[in-house]
């Protein structure tokens, strides 16, 4: 069967560093911090006090106050990143067209905050029928992409994909598919998580997965940088609007990049720890470019997943220097440095980032990056965003479980 060319032509994003793509993007080439002391929930008995929470999010105002009390955050985030994606990619409004849209959202999680806040109630009235009628709705992890659905009257197939951290790369290769098949003409695609909580964070906490730099949190997420302690969670949305190449010229659509494949694989090693040898994300890197039908030297810019955790950086970079050749030039950076890790969300938010790092050919930076660790010795764009040609890159994600997942995107030709 042959498959058609899919490519992005909308963007959105709810992110630590702005709720808006264009924020999003202005802050991140600025190097800006998106971290701080959290402000969700008292922190001050945990390890770790501060995460790269979102600013300034009007739910109701951006929602409505009905529909959004009858939402997670994370249904919230997801519907606003979409909604701004969608007009941004201006799709058609016709009922066939609709009839051949869906969506895959991916997500970690999902709906934490409603089971923290309703456990909470029930605990402090002694009793469960305080609970809301519309718990279940809210708590699902397919709630978001249902709420999406209904608002725009998108009746293609629309469910949720759970990989842990690399749920939104694995939900965007989804939709790829059912795009490229000829199964759908366009698709909602990304991530979304709201998981700032004393029950994430106190989990992660329990883990030591998590930085505790509570000095300076703005500089708490290095990655590569030999002083890393651990990641630095986050919340937020990134989606990407995957439609047909043909189908989106003809309309003329604007198009910030194409998708050109992807790799996937398992470590098949540990439940929540990193294969030492990384082995599983050499074969996931080395698939990425079989899939695409590029070579090692096309690639000019990598998103890495670079979550700053001591074992998982090495791992990481020591499987691109395999793939793509001791002294590879290839540039390498972790946004996560200045938005943090949000987890099922993270390679949506990614997503975006790269999608424009391609149309704009301008690499973001990783900040904080001030000791070199000789265990990780590529170019990681240090700590300045850098103006240079973006022709084709790649998009890592990989989650607890063993999940690896790693998107394909250049110019379109």
């Amino acid at each position: 069967m042959t498959k058609r060319r899919v490519v992005v032509t909308g963007l959105g994003a709810v992110t630590p560093l702005g709720n808006t793509r264009e924020e999003f993007w202005r802050r991140l080439v600025a190097g800006e911090s998106g971290v701080g002391p959290i402000t969700a929930f008292d922190a001050s008995d945990f390890a770790t006090r501060f995460a790269a929470e979102i600013k300034d999010f009007d739910a109701d105002a951006l929602i409505g106050k009905r529909e959004a009390r009858r939402m997670d955050r994370f249904s919230q985030y997801a519907f606003v990143s979409a909604r701004e994606a969608i007009e941004d990619a201006h799709l058609p409004q016709d009922e066939e067209f609709k009839n051949k849209v869906g969506s895959v959202l991916g997500t970690g999680i999902g709906g934490i905050l409603t089971f923290w806040h309703n456990s909470d109630i029930a605990a402090k009235n002694g009793t469960w029928s305080k609970v809301t009628p519309f718990f279940i709705p809210m708590l699902m992890a397919n709630a978001s992409g249902a709420h999406i659905s209904m608002q725009y009257g998108f009746r293609g197939p629309f469910f949720s994909a759970a990989s842990a951290c690399a749920s939104a790369n694995d939900a965007i290769i989804t939709a790829y598919n059912y795009v490229a098949l000829g199964d759908c003409i366009a698709m909602i695609a990304g991530g979304t998580e709201a998981t700032i909580s004393p029950l994430a964070v106190g989990g992660f906490s329990s883990m030591k997965a998590l930085s505790t730099r509570n000095d300076d949190p703005a500089r708490a997420s290095r990655p590569f940088d030999k002083e890393r302690d651990g990641f630095v969670l986050a919340e937020g949305a990134g989606i990407l609007i995957l439609e047909e190449y043909e189908h989106a010229k003809a309309r003329g659509a604007k198009i910030y990049c194409e998708m050109l494949g992807y790799g996937q694989s398992s470590d098949a090693y540990n439940l929540v720890a990193p294969d030492p040898g990384s082995l599983g994300v050499e074969l996931a890197l080395k698939r990425s470019l079989e899939h695409s039908g590029i070579k090692t030297d096309d690639v000019d810019y990598i998103n890495a997943h670079g979550t700053s955790t001591p074992q998982g950086d090495v791992a990481e970079s020591q499987a691109i220097e395999r793939v793509f050749g001791a002294g590879t030039r290839v540039a390498v950076s972790s946004t996560k440095s200045m938005h943090g890790h949000a987890l099922g969300a993270a390679g949506g938010i990614e997503g975006v980032a790269i999608a424009l790092a391609v149309e704009r050919d301008m690499m973001p930076p990783t900040i904080n990056y001030e000791v070199p660790d000789p265990d990780c010795t590529l170019d990681y764009v240090p700590n300045v965003a850098r103006k240079a040609p973006v022709r084709v890159a790649l998009s890592n994600s990989f989650g607890f479980g063993g999940h690896n997942s790693v998107l394909v995107f250049g110019k379109v030709r």
